[in-house]
């Protein structure tokens, strides 16, 4: 039976069982002998392009000496009194977690104390562990969970650690591999959530049954406290303290990616008592008894309308009684103004945040009157700065945060909050030769009339003859933004040799708040992808490069990006790097994590989301017949966030319509992609050999 294109195309929206079912789904068994030989063969294919390339021994010998440096600025973090940091260098892949005291700190040359090596755990154990943190006990500041990846994944073994005696407690906690959320509720007693056995993950691979561990209990006597739904993402529990000693224990149930009922878990046995808080808004700590809370929609509470982008402090005793002096307003952002809600901390007395003013950042901080109503300060610092806070002090109000940009290396200071003054503690030394560029910002204007903002790092006195090689990058979802930093990978492998770096502030991401993000939701989620484009046709109208010179670049969402910069404007460009990618997105729910990600992407298996997908889902469409430039597909066996099956599928499918590709998968490193700076150095060195080749040559 024949049907037209457009019955076909109906029939496919009606029925989105068929979505479930492409080509090349036997590349989806991760560690399948047939998908894992598939692999050895395009690794064995890609590797002699990219490593035998004769700037690739340069290239990697840069990358590892910036990423092994000694001299790099160690990331502080406070654990009571004391600084702790994790360190990787040449000699210490894996990395140790060592400490000093914070006047130690403040000088150039810490005395520092190893606490744990993980090089030498992993070879006392014969184990290819990789640290990813640690929860440490409050108040006493004395034992941790520490948190073990097996080769970079998002599950991890936790362990109690003695901060004391630098050991791991015999017969103390320990939690096998999984994808879970672990708080201290007291000195004995853990709450947390994880894998308990059938039944008690979500769709997205996460818990949603939240339990609480007395030391000495099997993990088969933890008791449950909370049970969220399998449709979840998942629910996981937060413990908040302030200064005076008050703790609320509330459990996140996350309802999708962006919307979460938050619930107050009152004393043992009494059932968990749900906020009258919006669904979309993130909770920051505990503040003289209030919740600090950012808003991502806009919220009416006792006749007053919160906008969203706001930050509000909410007494969580008395907020579902709707009594008026339950929210107070710290913070309602102006025109082309955020706060970046991954840079909130409250501290003893106050809440330290990063806002951003056209995507240029700084710090601030807010303090209550005796007599209730809040004051914002804004605390002295470089302009046309990206600002990050890096921790917050255990008592007290110090904060540490860097201020870096595209040519400005990263200085770490520190403020006491309490004045406006902060002292530049570290500077990390210039990595690259920065003299020969200049930063601009421009705009373009996309399909819509919209204004899209974009940096441009170019060298000075540039022709525009459309002839620098030009390196495009973007990410454009869940309300990320992308601000000005200073990079010495970019710097060294790609300015210092000529190239342009350009940072594209799409719509999806969260550079101008939640309207920013929401621009590009679900069906409008083409909105970014023509903002990317938008931004491409704004730097070859301007003669800065043209399409031979121009290359794209993103990862995860970023790689999902890049896809469709590749299927939908492959005249744009003559270089793709696609990496750890999302890209078969009628598949994407199915696959571990995926389900977590239907509040960005929309529903395959809903009939008017999956037509829209199909309109711009990457995996779908590849055409034979259409000239694509070559591109380079990149993932990890091990990435447990986004699944390899999405690049390898891709990659195989251009193979199978003839078009041009490389493809190397590293068999570590987690979603990262980097388990060691070794493998992060050969990384960025293929990266750039790739770029080069393409762009420069």
């Amino acid at each position: 039976m024949k049907i037209s294109a457009l019955a076909a195309m109906a029939l496919l929206a009606a029925t989105p069982v068929l979505a479930a079912a492409t080509p090349f789904e036997w590349l989806e068994s991760v560690d399948g002998k047939a998908a894992m030989d598939w692999v050895r063969a395009e690794n064995a294919r890609a590797l002699p392009v990219l490593t035998g390339d004769p700037r690739y021994p340069g290239l990697e010998a840069e990358a590892l000496k910036i990423l092994s440096a000694q001299d790099r600025i160690p990331t502080p973090a406070f654990h009571g009194d004391d600084i702790y940091n994790f360190w990787q260098d040449a000699t210490n892949t894996r990395g140790l977690w060592r400490r000093t005291s914070l006047d130690s700190y403040r000088t150039d040359a810490p005395a520092w104390e190893t606490v744990l090596d993980i090089d030498a755990l992993a070879k006392a154990e014969n184990a290819n562990w990789i640290w990813k943190g640690a929860e440490c006990r409050p108040t006493t500041h004395d034992r941790c969970m520490i948190q073990l990846s097996n080769g970079g994944k998002d599950a991890v073994e936790q362990r109690e650690f003695d901060l004391d005696t630098r050991a791991f407690v015999a017969g103390g906690f320990r939690l096998p591999e999984s994808k879970q959320t672990v708080a201290w509720l007291d000195a004995d007693t853990l709450i947390l959530t994880r894998d308990w056995g059938a039944g008690t993950t979500t769709e997205s691979g996460y818990g949603f049954v939240v339990k609480t561990l007395k030391r000495g209990q099997a993990l088969t006597a933890a008791r449950e406290v909370f049970r969220g739904e399998p449709k979840d993402v998942g629910a996981s529990p937060v413990v908040h303290r302030d200064g005076a000693g008050r703790r609320i224990v509330l459990i996140n149930r996350s309802l999708d990616f962006f919307n979460s009922a938050w619930f107050v878990l009152p004393e043992e046995g009494a059932p968990a008592r749900r906020l009258d808080m919006p669904t979309q808004s993130s909770v920051h700590g505990l503040l003289d008894g209030r919740l600090v809370v950012s808003l991502r929609q806009a919220w009416t509470f006792a006749g007053r309308v919160y906008p969203a982008g706001s930050l509000v402090a909410i007494d969580a005793a008395t907020v579902n009684s709707g009594a008026a002096t339950a929210v107070e307003q710290l913070y309602v952002p102006g025109d082309r103004q955020a706060l970046d809600r991954d840079h909130i901390r409250v501290t003893e007395s106050r809440v330290a945040a990063v806002m951003t003013d056209n995507v240029r950042g700084r710090l601030v901080s807010f303090s209550r009157g005796p007599g209730g109503g809040w004051r914002m300060e804004t605390h002295d610092g470089l302009d046309n700065a990206a600002v990050a806070i890096v921790a917050t002090a255990d008592s007290g109000d110090g904060v540490f945060f860097t201020e870096e940009g595209f040519t400005t290396p990263t200085r770490l200071r520190y403020a006491p909050l309490r004045h406006a003054k902060a002292t530049t503690v570290k500077t990390l030394p210039a990595r690259f030769d920065a003299s020969t560029h200049v930063v601009e910002q421009k705009e373009a204007i996309s399909k819509d009339g919209t204004k899209i903002p974009y940096f441009i790092v170019h060298p000075k006195g540039h022709k525009h003859d459309g002839q620098d090689p030009t390196l495009l990058h973007a990410y454009g979802g869940f309300q990320v933004s992308k601000t000005p930093v200073y990079d010495p990978v970019i710097g060294k492998l790609w300015l210092e040799r000529g190239g342009t770096y350009v940072v594209a502030n799409i719509r999806g991401g969260g550079e101008f708040g939640p309207a920013w993000h929401e621009a590009a939701l679900k069906g409008n989620r083409q909105r970014a992808y023509d903002d990317y484009f938008a931004v491409a046709e704004d730097l070859i109208r301007r003669g800065i490069t043209s399409p031979r010179r121009l290359g794209a670049y993103g990862r995860s969402n970023g790689g999902l990006l890049m896809g469709v910069a590749l299927t939908q404007r492959p005249d744009l460009w003559n270089a793709v790097v696609v990496e750890s990618p999302l890209l078969d997105m009628m598949r994407y729910h199915l696959l571990p994590a995926g389900a977590s990600w239907i509040g960005e992407y929309g529903d395959p298996t809903r009939p008017e989301d999956a037509a829209w997908i199909a309109a711009w889902s990457p995996f779908q469409g590849i055409k034979p017949g259409v000239k694509y430039p070559l591109a380079y597909i990149t993932t990890s066996t091990k990435d447990d966030r986004v699944h390899p099956g999405h690049a390898r599928k891709f990659a195989a499918r251009l193979g199978e319509v003839g078009a041009p590709y490389l493809y190397f998968e590293n068999t570590d490193g987690g979603h990262a992609n980097a388990a060691d700076p070794s493998a992060n150095a050969r990384r960025w060195a293929m990266h750039y050999t790739y770029l080069s080749r393409q762009l420069m040559d």
